[in-house]
Order: structure tokens, then C-alpha cells, then sequence
């Protein structure tokens, strides 16, 4: 577990915001390329060690998720599967496949934008970062420039109904 004064770091808002800025630089990407404009960063000790975003349709993979693609990416910068002094910073709330993920690799926090009242495992729909039938828990700062995340969620599926 990374030591409580590690953590502190991370909850300072204005580095938070702009912490969300570079995921949400990558769910532009993600809008780019087709994707549904989910981004996601990593933090290892302040500095970036995984970048991802959505590539479901480009690969034709249900796996790619944009948490799932920096959680890889972090391991093997780490060397290591236990990501347990890890930020992960996403634009939308993660649904149960990356919280499982996120458990599995130990991460302890996690700050999100726009809650998934659909498939948001983070306290939306469900709450697997507290549920004491884990082993590990993750700390959740919740609304990290939301608007600015659901927005772009919002215009994306806007576009993709009027077919452009």
C-alpha cells in the first residue's frame, strides 16, 4: 500500500484537473479514431507511467477498454502486475471489468469524471472499490471536470445519432 503522504499528493485539485486534462486528451483520441470517448492515465510516484484510451471498434476487442490498455502498459514500465502506488485518473466512471482489473493490480485510487449511472462500478450502478467481499479496496475522488467528461460523451453520441 503506498504510504499515506505518497497519497496526499494526489488530492491536491489543481493538479488533479489537469492530471484529467491528459485523459482527456486521450478520449479526443479515442473521438478520432471512432472510439466512445473514454480516457485513462496512470501515475506511478507523480509522474505518468500508462496512457489509454477506448479501442474497442478500431481492434474489435471488448477488452479494449481504456483503463484495461494503461493498466498493461503500466506493469510492464513497472515490471510488475502490483500497481499499488498507482493513480489511475479516468474520464468516465470504470464499469465492473476495469474496477476488477483496478482491484486486481492493487491500485489504490482512482479519480473519475462523469459518473455511468448505466455500468459505473465506482458507486453509480455498483460500489466495488469499498465492497468488503475484496481483499483490496480503492479510494474514489469522484467529479474530477465531470461536466467537461460528460460533455464529451454527450457530443460524441450526438454526432454518431445525426450520423456524422
Amino acid at each position: 500500500m503506498i504510504a499515506s503522504g505518497m497519497l496526499s499528493c494526489y488530492f491536491d485539485l489543481p493538479w488533479l484537473s489537469e492530471a484529467m486534462g491528459l485523459a482527456l486528451e486521450q478520449a479526443s483520441l479515442a473521438a478520432k479514431e471512432g472510439e466512445v470517448p473514454v480516457g485513462a492515465i496512470i501515475y506511478w510516484d507523480g509522474e505518468v507511467i500508462g496512457t489509454g484510451r477506448n479501442a474497442r471498434e478500431g481492434r474489435k476487442d471488448p477488452l479494449g477498454h481504456a483503463e484495461l490498455d494503461a493498466i498493461r502498459m503500466a506493469s510492464e514500465k513497472v515490471g510488475d502486475w502490483r500497481l499499488d502506488r498507482a493513480l489511475m485518473v479516468v474520464t468516465l466512471e470504470p464499469c465492473p471489468m476495469c474496477m476488477g482489473a483496478m482491484l486486481q493490480a492493487r491500485i489504490p485510487l482512482l479519480a473519475y469524471g462523469a459518473a455511468d449511472p448505466r455500468a459505473g462500478a465506482a458507486g453509480s450502478l455498483m460500489s466495488m472499490d469499498d465492497d468488503p467481499r475484496f481483499n483490496h479496496t480503492i479510494k474514489v475522488i469522484r467529479g474530477v471536470r465531470g461536466e467537461e467528461s460528460a460533455r464529451l460523451l454527450r457530443d460524441f453520441f450526438d454526432r454518431k445519432r445525426a450520423g456524422s
